[in-house]
């Protein structure tokens, strides 16, 4: 089952004081991003963070799942209304997580000319 944008949007708005929150779609689910990293996915309309031992020390007690099938486990988050303990997991899990890798340029298409 695809998740709602309305759900995304209310996640995306519970996280804002830890910084840029941004998603984008993927294969009809959600990739969440706080200040350009991605550390959680939305599918099924069920909030999935990536698993770091800060994450894991603040909120010891969140079931680990896989967000699909064949994906590793994320931590499942149920309480999506406490803003504070979300704000504060998502600032615990981004700081442990590295930083994006630079995109490489594009190559520009051949003309086909040798």
């Amino acid at each position: 089952m695809a998740s709602k944008i309305e759900f995304v949007e209310f996640m995306a708005d519970q996280l804002k004081e830890a910084g840029t929150i941004t998603y984008k779609k993927m294969f009809g689910e959600y990739g969440i991003y706080c200040d350009g990293k991605i550390f959680a996915l939305i599918c099924g309309d069920q909030f999935y963070v990536k698993i770091t031992e800060a994450g894991r020390k603040l909120c010891p007690n969140l079931e680990e799942a896989p967000p699909y099938e064949g994906a590793k486990n994320y931590l499942l988050v149920d309480d999506t209304e406490d803003r504070e303990l979300l704000t504060r997991l998502v600032t615990a899990t981004c700081r442990q997580l590295p930083e994006p890798k630079p995109k490489k340029p594009r190559k520009k298409p051949s003309s086909g000319n040798p």
